[in-house]
C-alpha cells in the first residue's frame, strides 16, 4: 500500500512538471517557420528575432512551437535561445516604475513589441526590460510568454 501511494505521488509530481510551459525566444534576426521538421517542408511564415514562442515538441534539431496567436509550426532549434522574452498582446501596454497601477509610467508599448523578462513580481505583474533600456514592471495580462 505504501508503495502504491509513493508511486501515485511520484506520478502526480511528474505530471505537474510536464505541464510547465517551456518558453524560448527567437535568436536569429528572422527565422522561417515550417509545417514539418525539415527545410524541405512548406514555409509557413517568418518570425522576428526576440519573439517568444512556446516549445511543444522537440525532434532532432527541430522544435515545434506555439506563437502568441496559438499557431503551431516547426523551427530549427538553432534559431532559438532559452532567453525569456514577452510580447505585448494588448493594443497598448505600459512599463511602470513599480508593480502597481498607480506607479509612474516609464514607457508605453504597442502590440507586438517584445520585452526581456527579468523575473516575477507582485501577483499580476512581471519585471521587464525594453531593448531601449526602459526597465520596470508590466501587467501580465498585457503580455504573452509566461
Amino acid at each position: 500500500m505504501r508503495r502504491r501511494i509513493l508511486s501515485a505521488l511520484l506520478l502526480l509530481g511528474l505530471i505537474g512538471t510536464a505541464a510547465a510551459s517551456d518558453f524560448r525566444s527567437v535568436s536569429a534576426p528572422v527565422a522561417i517557420l515550417y509545417d514539418s521538421p525539415s527545410q524541405k517542408g512548406k514555409k509557413l511564415y517568418l518570425i522576428r528575432g526576440e519573439t517568444p514562442v512556446e516549445a511543444v515538441v522537440k525532434l532532432d534539431g527541430w522544435i515545434k512551437v506555439r506563437d502568441a496567436e496559438g499557431a503551431l509550426a516547426w523551427i530549427e532549434a538553432a534559431n532559438l535561445t532559452e532567453k525569456r522574452n514577452l510580447v505585448v498582446i494588448a493594443p497598448q501596454a505600459e512599463i511602470r516604475q513599480a508593480d502597481n497601477a498607480d506607479a509612474p509610467v516609464i514607457a508605453a508599448l504597442d502590440k507586438g513589441v517584445a520585452v526581456e523578462w527579468l523575473g516575477p513580481a507582485a501577483p499580476g505583474w512581471a519585471r521587464v526590460k525594453h531593448r531601449d533600456g526602459a526597465a520596470g514592471f508590466i501587467r501580465v495580462s498585457q503580455v504573452w510568454g509566461l
